[in-house]
């Protein structure tokens, strides 16, 4: 009998809704939904990292959502 691993798929579109939070003030919302719990709380904490982070994580985004799906999150 072959064993079948749960993954959650994460929604694109929620995970960039999440991301615009951070124009608003809340940077790093989309790195803890996709798992990456340390580094979100550091974008939090230091406002995307002086913001170059959050502008950074936009276009690494769908790298970082196939990543979280194959629990590759850290």
């Amino acid at each position: 009998m072959a064993s079948t691993a749960l993954t959650t798929r994460k929604d694109t579109g929620l995970a960039y809704v999440l991301w615009i939070g951070g124009l608003m003030g809340f940077c790093g919302l989309h790195r803890i939904y996709m798992g990456r719990y340390a580094s979100g709380i550091i974008w939090l904490l230091t406002g995307g990292l002086c913001f170059v982070g959050q502008l950074i994580d936009v276009f690494m985004m769908p790298q970082m959502l196939e990543d979280s799906e194959h629990g590759r999150g850290w």
